[in-house]
């Protein structure tokens, strides 16, 4: 009976080490994401408040979609979301 629960024991240890080690790859990956995510946004709402300052009608809305592209993207995502606003006031 002491012998099972040694295997049990040694079981569960190699099981809880490798998960620590699958979350905490995964870990960086949702942190990565979610520093993207705020950046991007307090970006955003300064860039929101800039351009409405200077009169044009151009403002990155706070939903879903944009918090994917900002997420995954990045700056970059963010550079798209304002060019696609851009090309709507032509």
């Amino acid at each position: 009976m002491e012998r099972m629960y040694g295997i049990a024991a040694i079981t569960s240890v190699c099981i809880l080490v490798i998960l620590i080690g699958v979350l905490k790859k995964n870990a960086e990956v949702l942190l990565n994401f979610a520093a993207r995510t705020v950046v991007c946004f307090l970006c955003s709402h300064f860039l929101n408040s800039f351009f409405l300052a200077r009169g044009l009608d151009v403002a990155v809305g706070i939903n879903l979609i944009s918090f994917l592209t900002y997420g995954t993207l990045g700056i970059s995502g963010m550079a798209a979301l304002y060019g696609i606003l851009f090309l709507q006031l032509l």
